[in-house]
């Protein structure tokens, strides 16, 4: 499993980083990304990031959870290099105990 963790408004080529990240990773054929958008949070800037409605400027903290094999794992690393300026990316091994697909699709790669 990769986390990245960053904030709501950083950006990819114009586009939001979540975003850029979630099409990057269906294009490589990752098994699984997943963005949360956080209510509160702090980084290694030491920069308080908030999600609010009284605020003008959304800045909400912002996890991307992605689970796949190492090896597809390891081919969006490169991308995450040159994607994230500012965030954290951690990875740690993880033990699916079920993974389900719709009709249809080709077996998993696990």
């Amino acid at each position: 499993m990769l986390r990245i963790h960053f904030g709501e408004d950083d950006r990819w080529q114009g586009r939001p980083l979540h975003e850029a990240i979630v099409a990057k990773c269906k294009e490589l054929g990752i098994a699984e990304a997943v963005v949360f958008r956080g209510i509160e949070g702090y980084g290694n800037a030491s920069r308080i990031r908030h999600a609010s409605h009284w605020r003008l400027s959304k800045d909400a903290p912002i996890q991307v959870s992605i689970i796949d094999s190492e090896e597809q794992i390891g081919k969006l690393i490169p991308h995450l290099d040159a994607m994230v300026e500012e965030g954290l990316v951690a990875c740690s091994t993880v033990e699916a105990i079920r993974y389900t697909r719709a009709p249809g699709q080709a077996q998993p790669r696990h």
